[in-house]
């Protein structure tokens, strides 16, 4: 089987899917307040041509697929995708992620679709904070999709709590608490300057240190640090001892993790980001509409990768970030 090698000798198994740029909340850092998402039908891609796409990809190395938003569930019948996806036989792990809000009645049927895994987001244990951060969210609905998605036997569950100074960085110590009662992991994220929302929101910037010192001054000799391979991603993470939970920072400005990047993402319109932080960027959808064959379609990928950026650049060079909102690129 062909692998996806990128320049820098990293090997691309990991595809982040978008399949909506519609989402039901509009959290500071993620959109502007006045943004409108007006896609229509046409422009996004059918579940079957992202099963192609995914199949396409797996037959390059691709392993993972991630669903994401927008808010994913807010895409109609969203199980057939992952039941198509998962009949793909080099595909083993459909994970998800969601804001959880709509998450409650459908997580045992995600779970028996093939989805065992969810990345969840939640900024605050505030209801009130909850609400303005997100611009209208509901904690009670996240709590309870969280919970549904525990009793699933989705495993592991992830909380990612994007951390803000003066908005909620006074809850890293409540977030780790509740993480543990409910034996789930926690990770905490620093602002990333993706679109003016994102550029907006590095004003309330707090850094990993920041973070970090908070953690073991809460959890002092009970970390037990986790080998970089075993977390298989951008965070770094500490078991939290006599307990089912880890607790891990994701800083991609501070201290980023581009030199382990296994990770592309194709937008809900079917663009192929090769880095979240390049304005580099292909469309398949257009190649699947002009009707290229699939070996034309894997060439036109192993050509993308041929081009992916070294690294991204948001702490030095922010006007070469694709200026879109980070709701609209798939988070």
């Amino acid at each position: 089987m062909k692998q996806l090698i990128d320049p820098f000798n990293r090997n691309i198994t990991y595809l982040r899917v978008s399949v909506t740029d519609h989402c039901n909340y509009r959290c500071h850092y993620c959109r502007d307040e006045d943004h409108i998402t007006d896609t229509t039908r046409n422009e996004i891609l059918s579940y079957e041509e992202i099963a192609k796409i995914v199949r396409l990809f797996s037959e390059l190395g691709v392993t993972k697929v991630r669903l994401t938003g927008g808010e994913p569930l807010l895409r109609k019948d969203i199980l057939s995708l992952a039941l198509m996806l998962g009949e793909i036989p080099a595909i083993n792990d459909i994970p998800i992620s969601t804001n959880a809000h709509l998450l409650a009645p459908i997580a045992s049927q995600l779970k028996s679709a093939g989805i065992n895994r969810a990345n969840i987001s939640i900024d605050s244990l505030d209801k009130e904070r909850f609400n303005q951060i997100t611009r209208g969210g509901d904690l009670d609905k996240v709590i309870q999709g969280i919970d549904a998605a525990i009793e699933s036997g989705m495993s592991p569950i992830k909380l990612n709590m994007v951390v803000m100074r003066g908005v909620n960085d006074d809850e890293i110590e409540a977030m780790i608490d509740f993480a543990i009662g409910r034996k789930l992991d926690i990770r905490f994220i620093e602002t990333m300057p993706i679109g003016t929302a994102g550029i907006d929101a590095v004003d309330h910037h707090y850094s990993e240190a920041d973070i970090l010192k908070r953690i073991h001054t809460h959890l002092p000799d009970r970390l037990i640090t986790i080998k970089s391979k075993q977390t298989a991603g951008p965070a770094k993470g500490y078991l939290i001892e006599n307990t089912h939970s880890s607790v891990g920072t994701i800083s991609a400005v501070s201290n980023n993790f581009c030199s382990s990047c296994n990770r592309v993402r194709l937008t809900a319109k079917g663009q192929l980001i090769l880095c979240l932080g390049q304005k580099n960027s292909v469309s398949l959808r257009d190649a699947l509409r002009s009707g290229m064959n699939d070996d034309d379609i894997k060439t036109m990928i192993i050509n993308a990768i041929n081009h992916k950026p070294e690294k991204h650049e948001f702490d030095t060079d922010i006007s070469n970030i694709d200026s879109a909102q980070m709701v609209e690129i798939g988070g």
